[in-house]
């Protein structure tokens, strides 16, 4: 991802994305991902995967998320998928400080995370299902690096569009990306019209019916 597609898409929210995904057809809209304290700021960037799997008889070649760091660029978004899975942390403090020193834009997990502190710390941003105290070791294990994953029940691969605030993360497939963004951004300059009219003295009844909003989402 270029800096300026990076920078377009800072702009939209992830509400923004989701509905534009909902009117192209397009499925990246996910639930339930958070970010883990409070100012943790908005990320933008192309998804480098990482599955996991319980730990076993097979053992783990490598610490979970290395390959991860190691194989991503500058501005690149770990998306770490664990199945939603809350009763043990596949991410914590080392990896964090690892990618932050990498200059990777942040980790969203299908899981739970651990060493909040260390993240606030560095200010690094770290979005999952919530924080668990509970080990990875013995637990689970990473199973491979830049595969195609789900996050959610939504197809994720490498290189994919990642775009994560407050209300959630959405993905976009990068075969799409322009296309998607592009109409993010009429939905969202469509939005704004809706807001500044309602300030500047109309009725909800009136924009509404101006704006059409029903139909905002359709093709």
């Amino acid at each position: 991802m270029d800096s300026s597609m990076r920078e377009r898409l800072l702009k939209l929210s992830t509400t923004n994305v989701s509905d534009a995904l909902d009117a192209l057809g397009y499925k990246g809209s996910t639930y339930g991902v958070r970010p883990m304290y409070e100012g943790v700021g908005k990320i933008a960037g192309s998804a480098v995967t990482v599955k996991m799997t319980a730990a076993g008889e097979t053992k783990g070649k490598v610490h979970l998320g290395i390959r991860a760091i190691e194989a991503a660029q500058p501005g690149d978004i770990v998306v770490v998928d664990n199945g939603g899975r809350l009763d043990t942390s596949c991410w914590g403090g080392i990896l964090a400080n690892g990618a932050h020193l990498k200059g990777i834009s942040g980790v969203v997990i299908d899981g739970a995370c651990r060493d909040v502190d260390d993240y606030v710390e560095i200010g690094f941003p770290v979005y999952a299902r919530g924080a668990v105290v509970a080990t990875a070791r013995g637990r689970i294990m990473e199973e491979s690096t830049n595969t195609m994953i789900q996050f959610g029940g939504v197809q994720v691969r490498p290189g994919d569009a990642v775009l994560a605030d407050r209300s959630g993360v959405v993905f976009i497939p990068a075969e799409h990306l322009e296309e998607v963004v592009a109409k993010a951004e009429g939905l969202w300059a469509k939005e704004e019209a809706m807001v500044a009219d309602l300030r500047a003295g109309m009725s909800s009844l009136e924009v509404d019916q101006k704006y059409n909003y029903e139909k905002m989402l359709q093709k």
